[in-house]
């Protein structure tokens, strides 16, 4: 996946969310981020790499997120790797 449909993959991440009533104060918490930081820092690829590693931590949020947008949810995968700090890591 490219950089570009990566951020918008993100963005439409943050947005589920943000429309998320149980799930966005635990990405709040678990980021130390604050809601004036959703609008503020969305465009910023760090930000989005983060959104998409919050998600990926429960397989539910995951497949959740991948069936509301009709998505693979593999798809986060892909994103992800997109994305600063995304690459694969070498272990040796």
């Amino acid at each position: 996946m490219q950089r570009e449909p990566a951020e918008t993959l993100a963005l439409r991440a943050l947005a589920w969310l943000a429309g998320n009533d149980e799930l966005l104060p635990v990405f709040l918490g678990t980021t130390g981020a604050a809601l004036a930081d959703l609008r503020g820092r969305a465009r910023e690829p760090e930000f989005l790499a983060s959104v998409l590693d919050f998600l990926m931590m429960d397989d539910a949020w995951v497949t959740g997120f991948a069936a509301a947008e009709g998505i693979r949810p593999e798809s986060l995968g892909d994103a992800r790797a997109a994305l600063p700090g995304g690459g694969n890591p070498h272990w040796t």
